[in-house]
């Protein structure tokens, strides 16, 4: 009987195993999408791209398009473009962020829906613009700061910023934030989530190394490459990312695993 027991307990482990990584994935998510970092929350939101239209992630994706913060919202309209979520694009045709309505009227004229069309008719004749003014766009970047982590500061005033957030002090503090939080494409990021399209042997032992990568960049764009790949077997690849010291990475680790597990069961259900 104690055989019988311990024999069966060996059996369940994988499936507890899994069971308790996806919730973990899960969670990691959840606790992104919550931040009070924007930044933190756009990292979520990017990363639950990778999902697709899966359910229920395609719902969470979808209530994020009222967040109070624009590139936020902005994350959410280029998910949404992804995954062809036209009902929620056309919701966000009346944001009140002129930014967000052009990407949503784009993204929907790109899938040949009239609303997206009629918007950009609009934007043509005059009636609607495609950015803020300048006074709001300072504004909103002070504010947006006042919600990140105090190290980014402490990062801008060593660069030489010498400024305070407060609204209408110059477009300095600005656009160094921006410069800050956005270093710069990576050609060996891009090239990873080209390679992640193949899923050939070849390309995917390419990504896998780069998962080590010190370069955090590069090893969010390979497990985002990974996840591309749509290969149930690569799961395990994303386990250890999940752990990664940095937070793109952990959230698009989290994405591949959710995304590559769930394959992988419907595939069991079929085999069953």
């Amino acid at each position: 009987m104690k055989n019988q027991l311990i024999a069966a307990v060996l059996m369940l482990a994988p499936a507890i195993a899994a069971a308790s990584t996806t919730e973990t994935a899960q969670n990691t998510l959840e606790s992104a999408l919550q931040s009070k970092n924007p930044d933190t929350r756009k990292d979520a939101v990017q990363a639950l791209g990778v999902l697709g239209a899966q359910a229920p992630y395609q719902a969470r994706l979808e209530s994020m398009i009222d967040d109070k913060d624009v590139p936020v919202r902005l994350a959410v309209v280029a998910a949404l473009a992804e995954s062809k979520d036209a009902g929620a694009l056309r919701q966000a045709l009346d944001d009140t962020a002129p930014e967000v309505r052009f990407a949503a009227a784009k993204a929907l004229f790109a899938m040949h829906d009239p609303a997206g069309e009629q918007a950009l008719i609009r934007i043509l004749s005059g009636d609607s613009k495609t950015n803020s003014g300048y006074i709001a766009e300072q504004k909103r970047e002070a504010l947006r700061m006042l919600e990140t982590p105090r190290p980014l500061m402490m990062v801008a005033i060593n660069q030489g910023v010498g400024m305070v957030p407060v609204p209408y002090l110059g477009a300095g503090f600005s656009v160094m934030m921006k410069v800050i939080a956005n270093p710069g494409g990576s050609s060996r990021a891009a090239t990873a989530l080209l390679l992640g399209k193949r899923n050939d042997p070849e390309a995917i032992a390419a990504l896998e190394k780069s998962l080590g990568d010190k370069d955090a960049r590069v090893r969010a764009a390979a497990i985002q490459g990974i996840a591309m790949s749509d290969n149930p077997d690569l799961a395990k690849d994303a386990e250890p990312m999940l752990k990664d010291k940095n937070r793109a990475v952990r959230l698009r680790a989290a994405a591949c695993y959710l995304r590559l597990s769930s394959i992988e069961t419907a595939d069991d259900a079929i085999d069953n």
